[in-house]
């Protein structure tokens, strides 16, 4: 093995400080690199794995303590903190509280924000209360929140009933011919509507030991207000009357169908409770499953409740020397370690063994057995997926299953050659009918239901995307069986189909088309598709002509309210440029002059631990409604690009920078 150009502990702060006459030309980037490498070894978990933080909105700290206060649960220190996080995202420009850094005044999030502080003790008259207060009537006031907002808030006694849909428990009863069923949504939608249910059939009320209210939010007052539902579609509108009639006739379900329709609601959701990982491992149906439970009257020393607030607490990030906390709406330890693996194993990582740990650590959590949501449709189909969090049994991942895969057979394939095949079967067996893939269940396109009351948010579905798609086209390539070709080549013809006007893809799972581009170019080199194919010039020349003068890439969230997907201009990020740069390797441009800029964007910009960070938030939770903030990317795939771009020009070609086309990273100037 050739020797590579190791930093000592003591260089680590001064990496690259070398002048050009005491250091071989080219040496400055193998410098980079392993700096980087060693910045992310430094955050591995010590049995093999990485997790890095996932921040959302304040929604999720908000709605910790609202479920806090709905449950006399008050814990004051951690709601100071919590707070002091709050109210440190209120926005400067439209006083009140974005989706996601930088962005615009969100509604619902600034009312939730507000609720929260008033009910740890904010005054009204403090002038950042009187400031988000004005914004929120200016937009409307509470009465335009979207629905899991006014859901909150009926709880809490702030509005009538009548301002929500109506989420009966009786939604469990129905068959699985009729327009809805459960099966035909999200898993995330099932976890959170089913306890949910529960507690919209029985309407129990918050504890709210303070007798806070947010009247002050209302322009009508909120018994008075008529028009809680505005549907601007005619199928909304017929969604909207039948809520109404069905409303109508709650009075006369009998009690027997209620109770039946509730101990299956309950049986469904303790089923699949997780253990201390939670409901579906996130937050929001967490909260829900502990909230119901409590109405179910099981008591605050029952296991099942136990374990459920001790999930929600180990989604707790508490800084105490900031003196700030916020609660993270999922982890992503599985995502993370995928993806860290693989990005060492490019760099060639000389710690072989950390590598092989984490990929161990890896094969411990692939799911075989058990059962599964998506069995619903396939129930001959052996598992063999991962999930995303620590431990979500029911709910293997599509993107996250071949993510581990590739790592795994791009490390060493025949030592996971058993888990690659599994992974492989339960990927070719899971494809949707238009060829495509969505991240947890296949052919979940009931896009009608996106217009019922409820489902306000637009998301109540997991159809099929590119991102997700361009995964599945790697796994199905890994190993070259022929029962994968047929499934591999209608995927291909999906993503074709899916490109956008100006080349390139949608990212459903990641911001936004730049990574989209990047999921779908990696898959197609994997693949063995032709790169010089007039489709995929097209991609390439889009990428290019979105590189700014910087040399890096950018796009921000807006790009999901964009229809024609530009969006306003957004600075350079180094998880963006990695993608993109990324991807134009993949495309057999790594010796273009595009290419060789991007580089140059991440050597200037890697800090003094090595790594990379940025402000902006990485991801959709859900476009236009949820957004998050993955703190290991911006770490993670800048690495991940350098170590590529080494090893297809290999050592002597990047040698070739001329200092001045290398320039110092910003921590050693």
């Amino acid at each position: 093995m050739e020797t590579r150009y190791r930093l000592t502990e003591a260089e680590a702060g001064l990496a690259h400080a070398d002048t050009a006459a005491e250091t071989p030309p080219g040496v400055r980037l193998d410098r980079v690199i392993d700096h980087a490498e060693a910045g992310l070894l430094a955050d591995q978990h010590s049995d093999g794995h990485w997790c890095y933080e996932l921040e959302a909105d304040c929604t999720i700290p908000a709605e910790y303590i609202m479920m806090n206060h709905f449950m006399d649960e008050l814990e004051p220190e951690l709601e100071r903190k919590l707070g002091n996080y709050i109210r440190s995202r209120q926005s400067a420009e439209h006083d009140g509280w974005p989706l996601f850094h930088g962005g615009d005044f969100d509604l619902s999030c600034s009312v939730k924000a507000y609720f929260a502080l008033k009910l740890i003790g904010d005054s009204p008259d403090a002038p950042h209360m009187q400031r988000a207060r004005e914004a929120i009537l200016a937009h409307g006031g509470a009465a335009r929140c979207n629905v899991f907002t006014r859901i909150a808030l009926a709880l809490f006694e702030q509005i009538p009933w009548r301002g929500t849909p109506f989420v009966p428990v009786e939604q469990m009863l129905l068959p699985r011919w009729f327009p809805f069923h459960i099966s035909k949504v999200s898993y995330w939608s099932r976890t959170v509507m089913i306890p949910l249910s529960i507690l919209c059939s029985y309407k129990p009320r918050a504890a709210n030991p303070r007798r806070v209210d947010i009247r002050e939010l209302f322009t009508i007052p909120p018994e008075e207000e008529k028009h809680y539902f505005r549907p601007d579609t005619l199928l909304g509108q017929v969604f909207r009357i039948w809520d109404i009639v069905a409303r109508t006739f709650e009075p006369l379900i009998p009690r027997f169908i209620r109770q039946h329709a509730t101990r299956k609601s309950e049986a469904w959701f303790i089923e699949r409770l997780n253990g201390v990982d939670g409901l579906g491992a996130i937050f929001p149906a967490m909260v829900n499953a502990y909230e119901a439970l409590a109405l179910l009257g099981y008591p605050a020393d029952h296991p099942y409740r136990v374990e459920q607030r001790e999930a929600i607490r180990r989604l707790l990030i508490i800084d105490d020397e900031a003196d700030y906390a916020y609660c993270q709406p999922c982890v992503s330890p599985v995502w993370d370690t995928a993806w860290a693996a693989f990005a060492l194993t490019e760099s060639g990582c000389t710690n072989s063994d950390a590598i092989r740990q984490s990929l161990d650590w890896l094969a411990e959590r692939q799911l075989s057995d058990e059962p599964g949501d998506w069995q619903d449709n396939h129930p001959d189909l052996a598992g063999g997926g991962w999930a995303f969090q620590y431990r979500n049994d029911h709910y293997p991942d599509l993107d996250d299953t071949p993510a581990v895969a590739w790592a795994m057979h791009y490390f060493d394939a025949d030592r996971y050659r058993e888990n690659i095949e599994r992974a492989g079967d339960w990927i070719c067996g899971m494809q949707s009918r238009n060829g495509g893939y969505g991240a947890f269940d296949s052919d979940n396109t009931c896009h009608y239901l996106n217009y019922i009351p409820f489902a306000d948010h637009g998301a109540l579905l997991d159809p099929p995307t590119s991102d997700v798609t361009g995964r599945c086209v790697i796994q199905l390539s890994l190993l070259d069986k022929p029962e994968y070709r047929p499934a591999r080549r209608r995927a291909i013809e999906f993503l074709k189909n899916e490109q956008e006007a100006n080349g390139s893809w949608f990212g459903r799972w990641g911001t936004n088309y730049i990574y989209g581009t990047w999921s779908v170019l990696t898959a197609l080199e994997v693949a063995g598709e032709d790169m010089q194919q007039n489709y995929i010039r097209r991609a390439v020349d889009w990428l290019k002509s979105i590189q700014h003068d910087d040399g890096g890439w950018g796009e921000g969230n807006d790009t999901y309210h964009d229809p024609d997907g530009i969006g306003a201009p957004h600075p350079s990020t180094p998880y963006q440029t990695g993608w993109a740069l990324l991807a134009l390797m993949a495309a057999g441009e790594a010796g273009s002059d595009s290419v060789r800029r991007g580089i140059e964007y991440l050597v200037q910009h890697q800090q003094n631990d090595g790594l990379w960070s940025d402000d902006s938030f990485t991801a959709p939770g859900f476009p236009r409604v949820f957004y998050l903030k993955y703190h290991g990317y911006a770490k993670i795939f800048p690495f991940w690009a350098l170590a590529r771009y080494r090893t297809l020009l290999g050592r002597d070609e990047t040698a070739t920078f001329p200092e001045s086309e290398l320039p110092l990273p910003q921590s050693a100037v």
